[in-house]
């Protein structure tokens, strides 16, 4: 990657020249990226760069392969639903394990995708799988946690099943991935982790104790993490996505007795019956929202950003 510095320093290809802020008299300049168009955020920024995307067979997960393999980097894909594999190993290829060979996107993209099983509840299969991939794809520089689970519940209803079963895949889960992926980082002195957690991580939900419990705990082991591999070059981040346009997310319409649209609208116009605020941009965000800030995290753009959350949400937490 070239020097970040001001524009026309030496090292740089030239700013990137984008629409002027209005109120000024010039263009905005940023570093032109190498192997880019000139536009931000696309083309090759992350190539020669291999990354591990857990919850990577649908909706978020399967967003952020996709947005990573755009932008070049080759990414060992990961789910523990056959469903989910089956997905990936339709899109991009033979996965190595079903032998099922894709077809919308294996020509373009095929050769930069690796799928496989991993339940990120189980530490041992995490660390082999990792040692797996270091030795036959080369060292790991991106890990994206993005495998999931969600029981609603009040409180009082809740079980001690359910609280388990989300802790272990929400944050144990998080924290399996994440130590096996910065040890070998943090020895080479360089990588980055983001982990997708919620916004309802920064807000309470009814009904949502311990989902939201769980990602509280993943965001601020991620940013724990982040303070002790820091000086060894490794950035951890987290992105807090609000309602996505996911499975899940119609799974929690459908149980309400909802049609997609109509728990849309709801959940966009708030239900103070919950305390719950709308969404001040007015719409449900798509995965793709989701997977770009990932993508923007784990680049060189960002390569002064760590400890960091970055909401995702249409202003729907308000920060609060």
């Amino acid at each position: 990657m070239n020097a970040h510095g001001l524009p026309g320093t030496a090292g740089t290809d030239g700013p990137l020249i984008t629409d002027g802020i209005p109120g000024t008299n010039g263009p905005l300049l940023t570093d032109r990226l190498p192997g880019t168009d000139g536009r931000a955020g696309v083309g090759q920024e992350l190539a020669g760069r291999l990354a591990l995307v857990t919850g990577a067979g649908r909706g978020i997960g399967e967003a952020v392969v996709a947005a990573l393999v755009e932008r070049g980097a080759r990414v060992l894909a990961t789910d523990l639903d056959p469903g989910g594999i089956d997905a990936l190993a339709a899109k991009y290829g033979d996965s190595g394990e079903t032998g099922t060979k894709g077809r919308a996107e294996q020509e373009k993209y095929g050769d930069q995708v690796t799928v496989r099983s991993l339940d990120v509840t189980d530490a041992a299969a995490v660390e082999a799988l990792i040692a797996e991939a270091e030795d036959t794809l080369g060292p790991l520089d991106i890990a994206v946690n993005v495998a999931g689970i969600l029981r609603c519940s009040d409180v009082v209803d809740l079980t001690d099943e359910d609280w388990a079963a989300v802790f272990a895949v929400n944050t144990t889960g998080v924290f399996h991935v994440s130590r096996s992926a910065a040890r070998r980082m943090a020895d080479r002195g360089r990588g980055s982790i983001v982990t997708v957690a919620s916004n309802a991580a920064g807000i309470p939900r009814a009904g949502m104790s311990a989902y939201a419990a769980s990602k509280a705990a993943a965001v601020m082991f991620t940013k724990c993490l982040g303070l002790e591999v820091g000086s060894r070059g490794v950035r951890c981040n987290t992105v807090c996505p609000g309602s996505t346009r996911t499975e899940m997310q119609r799974a929690m319409w459908a149980a309400a007795g909802l049609p997609d649209e109509e728990g849309a609208r709801r959940v966009i116009e708030g239900d103070p019956a919950t305390h719950r605020t709308g969404i001040p941009l007015g719409r449900i965000a798509d995965p793709a929202d989701v997977a770009d800030a990932v993508a923007f995290l784990v680049s060189d753009r960002a390569r002064h950003i760590t400890l960091h959350d970055l909401y995702v949400d249409g202003g729907a937490t308000l920060r609060a």
